[in-house]
Protein backbone atom coordinates (compact mmCIF):
# COMPACT_ATOMS: atom_id res chain seq x y z
CA UNK A 1 0.00 0.00 0.00
CA UNK A 2 1.38 3.83 -0.06
CA UNK A 3 1.67 5.68 2.75
CA UNK A 4 2.58 8.99 4.36
CA UNK A 5 5.86 7.88 6.89
CA UNK A 6 7.77 9.13 9.52
CA UNK A 7 10.84 8.25 9.66
CA UNK A 8 12.14 10.70 12.39
CA UNK A 9 11.13 14.14 13.98
CA UNK A 10 10.81 17.05 12.49
CA UNK A 11 8.99 19.65 10.03
CA UNK A 12 6.15 18.63 7.42
CA UNK A 13 8.88 17.78 5.10
CA UNK A 14 9.75 14.81 7.07
CA UNK A 15 6.25 12.94 5.85
CA UNK A 16 7.05 10.39 3.40
CA UNK A 17 4.40 9.14 0.73
CA UNK A 18 6.34 6.19 0.38
CA UNK A 19 4.99 2.02 0.00
CA UNK A 20 4.46 0.20 3.31
CA UNK A 21 3.58 -3.03 4.19
CA UNK A 22 -0.15 -3.95 4.22
CA UNK A 23 -1.25 -4.32 8.04
CA UNK A 24 -3.46 -7.27 8.49
CA UNK A 25 -6.55 -7.55 10.80
CA UNK A 26 -5.69 -9.71 13.70
CA UNK A 27 -8.37 -11.54 16.13
CA UNK A 28 -11.17 -8.30 17.32
CA UNK A 29 -9.88 -5.77 14.01
CA UNK A 30 -10.88 -5.38 10.78
CA UNK A 31 -9.42 -4.14 7.69
CA UNK A 32 -10.19 -0.77 5.93
CA UNK A 33 -10.15 0.62 3.08
CA UNK A 34 -9.14 4.42 3.74
CA UNK A 35 -10.87 6.93 1.98
CA UNK A 36 -10.43 9.86 4.20
CA UNK A 37 -8.48 10.54 7.29
CA UNK A 38 -9.04 14.12 8.91
CA UNK A 39 -6.01 15.78 10.79
CA UNK A 40 -5.99 16.83 13.91
CA UNK A 41 -3.07 19.00 16.28
CA UNK A 42 -1.90 15.46 18.01
CA UNK A 43 -0.68 14.75 14.28
CA UNK A 44 1.85 17.78 13.87
CA UNK A 45 2.80 17.14 17.98
CA UNK A 46 3.64 14.24 17.11
CA UNK A 47 5.85 14.47 13.94
CA UNK A 48 7.74 17.51 15.38
CA UNK A 49 8.41 15.36 18.64
CA UNK A 50 6.65 18.08 20.59
CA UNK A 51 4.29 15.32 22.43
CA UNK A 52 7.11 12.76 22.43
CA UNK A 53 6.92 12.10 26.05
CA UNK A 54 3.12 11.33 26.40
CA UNK A 55 2.82 9.97 23.08
CA UNK A 56 6.38 8.16 22.18
CA UNK A 57 7.08 6.56 19.09
CA UNK A 58 8.56 3.57 17.03
CA UNK A 59 10.23 5.06 13.60
CA UNK A 60 9.07 4.33 11.47
CA UNK A 61 5.52 4.91 11.96
CA UNK A 62 2.28 6.11 10.12
CA UNK A 63 0.42 9.22 11.90
CA UNK A 64 -3.04 9.56 11.86
CA UNK A 65 -6.08 9.26 14.57
CA UNK A 66 -9.84 9.69 12.28
CA UNK A 67 -10.42 7.66 9.55
CA UNK A 68 -13.53 6.74 7.41
CA UNK A 69 -13.69 4.14 4.80
CA UNK A 70 -15.01 0.54 3.49
CA UNK A 71 -14.62 -2.43 5.35
CA UNK A 72 -11.75 -4.72 3.20
CA UNK A 73 -11.35 -7.65 5.18
CA UNK A 74 -12.67 -9.12 8.56
CA UNK A 75 -10.24 -10.56 11.21
CA UNK A 76 -10.13 -14.19 11.52
CA UNK A 77 -12.86 -14.22 14.65
CA UNK A 78 -14.83 -11.43 13.62
CA UNK A 79 -18.13 -12.73 12.93
CA UNK A 80 -20.36 -10.73 10.58
CA UNK A 81 -23.76 -11.13 12.32
CA UNK A 82 -22.49 -10.46 15.84
CA UNK A 83 -20.24 -7.39 15.10
CA UNK A 84 -23.29 -5.82 12.90
CA UNK A 85 -20.13 -5.50 10.08
CA UNK A 86 -19.84 -6.97 6.80
CA UNK A 87 -17.14 -6.16 3.94
CA UNK A 88 -17.81 -3.13 2.07
CA UNK A 89 -19.62 -1.32 4.92
CA UNK A 90 -18.74 2.59 5.37
CA UNK A 91 -17.14 2.81 8.80
CA UNK A 92 -15.50 5.70 10.71
CA UNK A 93 -13.53 5.51 14.20
CA UNK A 94 -10.98 6.80 16.34
CA UNK A 95 -8.25 4.61 15.32
CA UNK A 96 -4.20 4.50 14.88
CA UNK A 97 -2.06 4.51 11.98
CA UNK A 98 -4.77 5.95 9.52
CA UNK A 99 -2.69 8.19 6.84
CA UNK A 100 -2.62 5.67 4.96
CA UNK A 101 -4.77 3.19 2.23
CA UNK A 102 -4.80 0.70 4.37
CA UNK A 103 -5.59 0.78 8.35
CA UNK A 104 -6.78 -1.65 11.14
CA UNK A 105 -9.44 -0.98 13.71
CA UNK A 106 -10.26 -2.91 16.81
CA UNK A 107 -14.43 -3.89 16.15
CA UNK A 108 -15.22 -2.77 19.58
CA UNK A 109 -14.11 1.16 18.04
CA UNK A 110 -15.97 0.49 14.66
CA UNK A 111 -19.19 2.23 13.91
CA UNK A 112 -21.13 2.34 10.55
CA UNK A 113 -21.52 5.59 8.68
CA UNK A 114 -24.90 7.12 9.45
CA UNK A 115 -26.45 6.77 6.18
CA UNK A 116 -26.76 10.57 4.47
CA UNK A 117 -23.42 11.55 5.14
CA UNK A 118 -20.30 11.50 2.99
CA UNK A 119 -17.81 10.07 4.13
CA UNK A 120 -15.23 12.90 3.80
CA UNK A 121 -17.00 15.08 6.61
CA UNK A 122 -17.21 11.74 8.92
CA UNK A 123 -14.05 11.24 8.40
CA UNK A 124 -13.89 15.14 10.53
CA UNK A 125 -15.91 13.28 13.29
CA UNK A 126 -14.28 10.79 15.68
CA UNK A 127 -11.76 12.59 17.72
CA UNK A 128 -13.19 15.81 17.70
CA UNK A 129 -16.77 14.49 19.06
CA UNK A 130 -15.24 12.21 21.38
CA UNK A 131 -12.91 14.96 23.07
CA UNK A 132 -15.55 17.43 22.98
CA UNK A 133 -18.41 14.96 24.58
CA UNK A 134 -16.02 13.59 27.21
CA UNK A 135 -14.33 17.15 28.04
CA UNK A 136 -17.63 18.38 29.49
CA UNK A 137 -18.94 14.62 30.45
CA UNK A 138 -16.47 13.13 32.01
CA UNK A 139 -13.80 15.46 32.89
CA UNK A 140 -16.02 18.87 33.96
CA UNK A 141 -19.08 16.35 34.83
CA UNK A 142 -21.53 19.12 33.33
CA UNK A 143 -24.69 19.03 35.36
CA UNK A 144 -27.84 20.23 34.07
CA UNK A 145 -28.37 24.28 35.29
CA UNK A 146 -24.90 24.52 35.84
CA UNK A 147 -23.04 27.59 34.60
CA UNK A 148 -19.58 26.77 32.86
CA UNK A 149 -16.48 28.48 30.56
CA UNK A 150 -15.72 26.86 27.47
CA UNK A 151 -12.46 28.00 26.12
CA UNK A 152 -12.46 27.78 22.20
CA UNK A 153 -15.74 27.15 21.94
CA UNK A 154 -15.30 27.65 17.88
CA UNK A 155 -12.56 25.13 17.43
CA UNK A 156 -13.84 21.55 16.10
CA UNK A 157 -13.23 20.25 19.66
CA UNK A 158 -14.85 23.49 21.48
CA UNK A 159 -18.06 22.77 18.85
CA UNK A 160 -18.68 19.18 20.09
CA UNK A 161 -18.02 20.18 23.82
CA UNK A 162 -20.60 23.37 23.16
CA UNK A 163 -23.34 21.09 21.78
CA UNK A 164 -22.55 18.23 24.44
CA UNK A 165 -22.91 21.19 27.21
CA UNK A 166 -26.38 22.34 25.82
CA UNK A 167 -27.55 19.15 25.13
CA UNK A 168 -27.18 18.35 29.30
CA UNK A 169 -28.55 21.31 29.99
CA UNK A 170 -25.80 24.26 31.36
CA UNK A 171 -25.28 27.52 30.75
CA UNK A 172 -22.59 27.97 28.46
CA UNK A 173 -19.99 31.13 29.02
CA UNK A 174 -17.83 30.69 25.52
CA UNK A 175 -14.28 31.99 25.33
CA UNK A 176 -13.33 32.86 21.79
CA UNK A 177 -11.28 35.81 20.39
CA UNK A 178 -13.10 38.89 20.55
CA UNK A 179 -14.38 38.74 16.40
CA UNK A 180 -15.92 35.25 17.42
CA UNK A 181 -18.21 36.56 19.96
CA UNK A 182 -21.56 37.27 17.62
CA UNK A 183 -20.65 33.53 16.47
CA UNK A 184 -20.86 31.90 19.45
CA UNK A 185 -23.80 33.50 20.87
CA UNK A 186 -25.37 33.02 17.23
CA UNK A 187 -24.12 29.00 18.37
CA UNK A 188 -26.19 28.72 21.82
CA UNK A 189 -23.25 30.13 24.03
CA UNK A 190 -25.70 32.27 26.70
CA UNK A 191 -22.81 34.66 26.99
CA UNK A 192 -19.26 34.94 25.21
CA UNK A 193 -16.00 36.72 26.35
CA UNK A 194 -12.48 37.52 24.93
CA UNK A 195 -10.18 35.27 26.63
CA UNK A 196 -7.25 37.47 24.88
CA UNK A 197 -8.55 40.54 27.25
CA UNK A 198 -8.16 40.11 31.00
CA UNK A 199 -11.02 43.43 31.74
CA UNK A 200 -13.41 40.60 29.88
CA UNK A 201 -11.88 37.67 31.89
CA UNK A 202 -12.43 39.53 34.97
CA UNK A 203 -16.05 40.43 34.26
CA UNK A 204 -16.62 37.03 34.60
CA UNK A 205 -18.22 35.92 37.72
CA UNK A 206 -17.71 32.56 39.69
CA UNK A 207 -18.25 29.31 37.43
CA UNK A 208 -19.21 25.77 38.34
CA UNK A 209 -16.76 24.19 36.21
CA UNK A 210 -14.32 25.08 33.34
CA UNK A 211 -13.87 23.09 30.09
CA UNK A 212 -10.69 24.33 28.62
CA UNK A 213 -9.52 23.44 25.35
CA UNK A 214 -6.71 26.41 25.23
CA UNK A 215 -4.35 25.90 28.40
CA UNK A 216 -1.32 27.98 29.13
CA UNK A 217 -1.43 31.48 30.38
CA UNK A 218 -5.60 31.22 29.77
CA UNK A 219 -6.71 28.30 31.85
CA UNK A 220 -3.80 29.76 34.67
CA UNK A 221 -6.41 32.92 34.56
CA UNK A 222 -9.56 30.95 34.80
CA UNK A 223 -8.99 28.52 37.17
CA UNK A 224 -9.36 31.15 39.90
CA UNK A 225 -13.47 31.31 38.28
CA UNK A 226 -13.97 28.02 39.78
CA UNK A 227 -16.24 27.87 42.61
CA UNK A 228 -14.76 25.83 46.09
CA UNK A 229 -15.38 22.32 45.25
CA UNK A 230 -15.83 23.30 41.46
CA UNK A 231 -14.10 21.59 38.74
CA UNK A 232 -11.26 22.71 36.10
CA UNK A 233 -11.43 19.90 33.28
CA UNK A 234 -9.16 19.94 30.24
CA UNK A 235 -8.06 18.20 26.97
CA UNK A 236 -4.66 19.69 26.94
CA UNK A 237 -3.03 18.58 31.18
CA UNK A 238 -3.48 20.86 34.25
CA UNK A 239 -3.40 24.30 34.20
CA UNK A 240 0.62 25.78 35.22
CA UNK A 241 -0.60 27.02 38.42
CA UNK A 242 -3.18 23.91 39.65
CA UNK A 243 -1.77 23.27 42.88
CA UNK A 244 -2.13 26.51 44.01
CA UNK A 245 -6.10 26.36 43.86
CA UNK A 246 -6.83 23.18 45.68
CA UNK A 247 -10.11 23.65 46.49
CA UNK A 248 -10.82 23.07 42.69
CA UNK A 249 -10.90 19.42 41.23
CA UNK A 250 -8.65 19.18 38.25
CA UNK A 251 -9.37 16.43 35.74
CA UNK A 252 -7.07 16.02 32.71
CA UNK A 253 -8.25 13.37 29.87
CA UNK A 254 -7.49 12.05 26.58
CA UNK A 255 -10.20 11.10 24.62
CA UNK A 256 -11.49 7.62 24.23
CA UNK A 257 -13.20 5.23 21.71
CA UNK A 258 -16.82 5.29 21.90
CA UNK A 259 -18.73 4.41 19.05
CA UNK A 260 -21.75 5.46 19.96
CA UNK A 261 -20.64 8.85 20.81
CA UNK A 262 -19.48 9.21 17.40
CA UNK A 263 -22.58 8.06 15.40
CA UNK A 264 -24.85 10.85 17.71
CA UNK A 265 -22.40 13.70 16.64
CA UNK A 266 -22.16 12.10 13.11
CA UNK A 267 -26.11 12.27 13.17
CA UNK A 268 -26.15 15.32 14.63
CA UNK A 269 -23.46 16.86 11.57
CA UNK A 270 -25.84 15.35 9.13
CA UNK A 271 -29.22 16.71 10.72
CA UNK A 272 -27.74 20.04 10.62
CA UNK A 273 -28.00 20.68 14.24
CA UNK A 274 -24.04 20.83 14.74
CA UNK A 275 -21.62 22.03 12.30
CA UNK A 276 -17.88 20.91 12.03
CA UNK A 277 -16.03 23.54 9.20
CA UNK A 278 -14.20 21.76 6.33
CA UNK A 279 -11.67 24.27 4.98
CA UNK A 280 -9.96 21.85 2.42
CA UNK A 281 -9.94 18.50 1.05
CA UNK A 282 -6.06 17.70 0.06
CA UNK A 283 -4.94 14.11 -1.52
CA UNK A 284 -2.77 11.84 0.91
CA UNK A 285 0.21 12.38 -0.98
CA UNK A 286 0.05 16.10 -0.13
CA UNK A 287 -0.22 15.33 3.95
CA UNK A 288 3.19 17.46 4.96
CA UNK A 289 1.73 20.23 3.11
CA UNK A 290 -1.77 19.83 4.89
CA UNK A 291 -0.20 19.64 8.14
CA UNK A 292 1.76 22.88 7.18
CA UNK A 293 -1.21 24.15 6.81
CA UNK A 294 -3.35 23.10 9.54
CA UNK A 295 -0.48 23.82 12.26
CA UNK A 296 -0.87 27.67 11.34
CA UNK A 297 -4.18 27.18 12.43
CA UNK A 298 -7.31 29.66 12.17
CA UNK A 299 -8.99 27.68 9.89
CA UNK A 300 -12.01 24.58 10.06
CA UNK A 301 -10.80 20.91 9.75
CA UNK A 302 -8.29 19.90 7.00
CA UNK A 303 -9.46 16.74 5.01
CA UNK A 304 -6.82 13.88 3.36
CA UNK A 305 -8.13 11.50 0.54
CA UNK A 306 -6.65 8.31 0.32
Amino acid sequence: MKAVVLHEYGGPSKLKYEDFEDPKPGPGEVLVRVQAISLNPIDWKMRSGAAKERFPVNFPVILGRDVAGLIRELGPDVDSIKSGFKVGDRVFALAHATYAELCVVKVSDLALIPEGLDITTAAAIPLVSLTGDQLIRRAANVQPGQTIILTGALGSVGRCALFAALEIGAKVIAGVRKQQIEEAIALGATAAIDINDDKSIASVGIVDAVADTVNHDIAAKLIAKVKPGGIFGSVLGPPSNAALNPTVQVNAIMAVPDPRTVIHYAEAVRNGKLKLPIDRVMPLAEAGDAQAIAEKGGIGKIILTA
